[in-house]
């Protein structure tokens, strides 16, 4: 794909479960930059020793580094890429990811609640996702809050009722419910993100008719989404599960899309 082409890269890579992840041999090379790290290291040994902490986080990081590094090259120097990871990743990929962008690069920490699910006894539930954002260039990138769908107020009566009406802008904590087992947005892939997330996503970090690319595509959330809001859009994914699922549900939402949509390998 062609350098500096895309305005937004959304990704919800499998999460380090302890499950077997599919290796790629490329050996990730970083640009330091200016980089000098936590006490004057630089972030090459600073991920070095982060990548030797953990087995099969190295085998994890291994797999997805590379494609970080190429996501970096195609986003424009407008954009914005989103990693979507569990607790069990996202405090190791905020040192790889500022190693790779540059601190100065980082934008925002999200969090994603919800409720819904078991409820450990022995421990505080985990019930949230983080969301890591990042921009190519933070002189230069696009950014539009006022695009966004809004949210409820938690405390309504203290605003007045055109506030109250029009909601609220949303914080770096989103409070959203995941897909319903058993509710219409349901496609029956098992790491469906909701399409709420993916809307706010591509309406704060691009314009209609910018290209949108997801290239861990799962259920096809991120193009569902941004058919709805006139993007152009590039979904990636290897699984013919979720080729399958992808094809249904753009279908089903109406959406023209070009033929070259198939099984990658």
């Amino acid at each position: 794909m062609p350098s500096d082409s895309i305005q937004l890269i959304y990704i919800d890579p499998p999460f380090n479960t302890g499950k077997s992840q599919s290796r790629n041999t490329t050996k990730a090379v970083l640009d330091e930059s200016s980089n000098a790290g936590f006490g004057g290291k630089g972030y090459k040994r600073i991920i070095e020793n982060v990548l030797a902490y953990n087995d099969s986080f190295s085998d994890y990081w291994e797999f997805l580094f590379p494609r970080l590094i190429e996501a970096k090259r195609i986003l424009a120097e407008t954009g914005t890429i989103y990693l979507h990871l569990d607790y069990r990743e996202a405090h190791y990929a905020k040192v790889l990811m500022d190693g790779l962008f540059g601190k100065e690069n980082f934008l925002n920490e999200i969090i994603w609640a919800y409720d819904y699910g078991g409820k450990s006894k022995s421990k505080w539930p985990s019930k949230h996702d983080t969301i890591l954002v990042y921009v190519k260039n933070i002189d230069s990138y696009y950014f539009d809050s006022e695009t966004v769908d809004r949210e409820p107020y938690m405390a309504p009566g203290l605003v007045t009722d055109k506030k109250a009406l029009k909601g609220k802008l949303p914080t770096d904590v989103w409070w959203h419910t995941i897909v319903s087992p058993t509710g219409k947005e349901k496609s029956g892939y098992p790491t469906q993100k909701p399409l709420g997330i993916l809307r706010r996503i591509i309406q704060a970090s691009s314009k209609p008719s910018d290209t949108v690319l997801d290239f861990f595509a799962g259920s096809g959330t991120t193009g569902v989404a941004a058919n709805q809001l006139d993007r152009k859009f590039i979904l990636i994914d290897e699984n013919p599960e979720a080729i399958a699922v992808i094809k249904r549900r753009l279908a089903e939402s109406s959406c023209d899309y070009l033929p070259e949509l198939k099984q990658a390998g």
